[in-house]
């Protein structure tokens, strides 16, 4: 079989080309072929809708014919080096340099050290579940791919959606927040910067055009190699480490421990909401994961650069956070800029320069590891065309998915010039929180079901133990979020997410076994990783909640009515590739035709 894309739905042979623009790249299905066939594809929807909630991807089908459709392979040419560094420069940026200030200020105050613990922990959870599938599964599709395997395409598709929200949100808010330091790096206040539209809404009315340049900027980057955005990453990241270093020591010289005394203001209370809101501090590790495909040994190189990553993160946002709080009374502390103008009060205002551009540096790696992982995201989910095929295309000169890259940071530029820092950060964080939820469901799923092997009664004893974990994790975050002071609805909560997780452990035996690296601790650690991810959800506001409901309606909408029909046409097309490679592999007989 030829390596290629055709885009087609229709299967067979599929051939090699570079990027192109065509009718056939964006909605090449039967089902898209014309109007009559339309229709007669919106009539089949339950059917169609049934059969995408029940089927589920096959690893080998991702590993061979979906990432076939992209055309050309992209380059293995990335080390355990480049991960580790691709995840330390896509994880400290605005978080830290942005967020801690309005947390520490409005909401937990110096106990935010506490606050990045919970966020730590929880993001280090997840890393482990990533890292499994990413050695296991290594493909460019990350979550997605993972959830197609475990869950189905259904709940793929609702992932998929919410990843690109998380990425596209998330880049708008570390480009906004570029704005505010660059503003602090030339003595103006960040809303100089922007154009105010008395028209808009408050929310959206700060217009903010240098945002929109970063991106534009970056984008150009991403999309000429990722070899080379990974040797300007970690140069940007090493320089980054040091500004890191010389703020927690230029800084713990004007430290004074009375600011400490008042160490919970907001009680235990904030800080977990303070938790929820700071997991956006730890987000774009799981763009690592999304590097697998171009990674030279998978199963040394992911675990080292995922998981060490994230411990050299975790220990220094705890010690930033410290550093902070006891160079400014946490009420005083500057927002928009907390660590700059924490130096300036302090008497070092040559010190704000040094921060500010250290931020700026960090801000621009999260930018340019999003803008590749983000990227690869969306050509994965497009090779299954849950999205236009057209955006699956890899570019045979760059080896990089030059439509996803430029489609994707368009979206976020838009978001980016329009919408303020505080709201995207609470959609983000439960955009990503959900999805860390689901990949931990997913593992479970994962090391305990195997088709065909796994019996009705340990199927259906695995099914109670998930629902019962999801029940008791929600129970506890609803009751936590309706800020009741019984302390009984836990007493009945926790033991029941206990119990759960212990009877899966006990009762139900595990129906596989990693080949290359394995979780620890399961089923222990995913079923932690779901609590403590529905957890931090309960701590989000309510507004918050009503954007993500309109994003998912939406999500829903542009399933049943494209989506569903596409990815159920595409299916059909890679299960008879499958079939047809098992016979070139001599591995089934080839039909033949009876008399």
């Amino acid at each position: 079989m030829a390596v290629g894309s055709d885009g087609g739905g229709g299967g067979g042979v599929v051939r090699r080309r570079g990027c192109s623009c065509s009718k056939e790249d964006f909605f090449p299905e039967e089902s898209f072929s014309s109007w009559a066939a339309y229709g007669r594809a919106l009539r089949s929807t339950g059917p169609r809708l049934a059969d995408r909630l029940t089927s589920r991807s096959l690893e080998t089908t991702e590993l061979n014919e979906v990432r076939a459709r992209s055309g050309a392979d992209m380059k293995r040419d990335l080390t355990w080096w480049d991960l580790a560094w691709f995840g330390v420069g896509a994880v400290i940026g605005a978080g830290i340099f942005v967020l801690t200030g309005q947390e520490a200020k409005e909401v937990a105050g110096p106990a935010v050290v506490l606050s990045y613990v919970v966020s730590g922990v929880s993001a280090m959870l997840s890393v482990f579940c990533y890292t499994e599938f990413a050695v296991e599964i290594p493909v460019a599709g990350g979550s997605f791919a993972y959830l197609r395997v475990e869950l189905g395409d259904f709940m793929a598709f609702v992932g998929a959606g919410n990843i690109l929200l998380e990425y596209c949100i998330g880049g708008a808010a570390v480009a906004r927040a570029w704005t505010s330091y660059f503003a602090t790096l030339l003595n103006h206040e960040p809303d100089q910067f922007r154009i105010h539209a008395t028209s808009l809404s408050e929310d959206y009315s700060r217009l903010d055009p240098i945002a929109v340049v970063v991106i534009v900027l970056i984008c150009a980057f991403a999309v000429i190699s990722t070899k080379g955005s990974s040797r300007f990453n970690y140069i940007l990241s090493i320089v980054h480490i040091g500004v890191i270093l010389f703020i927690i020591i230029a800084g713990l010289t004007k430290a004074d421990t009375a600011n400490m005394r008042d160490f919970m203001p907001f009680g235990t209370r904030g800080i977990f909401a303070a938790s929820a809101v700071l997991f956006f501090a730890y987000i774009g590790f799981d763009a690592v994961s999304t590097m697998a495909e171009e990674t030279k040994n998978p199963a040394r190189d992911i675990p080292i650069g995922l998981v060490g990553s994230m411990a050299i993160t975790t220990g220094l946002y705890c010690v930033l956070a410290v550093t902070l709080c006891l160079m400014v009374p946490y009420a005083d502390i500057n927002k928009d800029a907390p660590f700059s103008v924490a130096f300036s009060e302090r008497g070092m205002n040559w010190a704000k320069y040094i921060v500010a551009f250290g931020a700026l540096k960090g801000m621009t790696t999260v930018l340019l590891v999003s803008a590749v992982g983000q990227a690869r995201y969306l050509t994965h989910i497009a090779r299954t065309h849950m999205m236009p095929p057209w955006l699956a295309q890899v570019h045979p000169r760059t080896g990089t998915p030059v439509n996803a890259t430029v489609v994707m940071l368009f979206a976020t530029a838009v978001i980016a010039f329009f919408t303020d820092l505080g709201i995207l950060s609470n959609l983000l964080s439960i955009s990503t929180l959900f999805i860390f939820m689901l990949v931990a469901v997913s593992l479970l799923v994962r090391r305990y079901y195997v088709t065909g092997e796994t019996t009705d009664a340990n199927r259906n004893k695995l099914v109670a133990c998930i629902v019962a974990i999801l029940l008791s994790s929600v129970a506890t975050a609803t009751y936590w979020g309706l800020d009741r002071k019984s302390w009984v609805p836990y007493a009945v909560a926790v033991p029941a997410w206990l119990v759960a997780t212990a009877c899966l452990w006990g009762f139900v035996p595990q129906a596989r076994t990693p080949k290359l690296w394995g979780t620890p601790l399961v089923p222990w650690l995913p079923s932690a990783s779901i609590a403590i991810n529905i957890f931090l959800l309960g701590s989000i506001d309510a507004k918050s909640f009503e954007r993500f409901g309109i994003w998912s309606a939406g999500l829903l909408v542009y399933y049943i009515f494209i989506g569903l029909h596409a990815s159920y046409d595409e299916s059909k097309a890679l299960a008879a590739e499958a079939a047809a490679r098992k016979v070139e592999d001599g591995q089934v007989a080839p039909p033949t035709n009876s008399k």
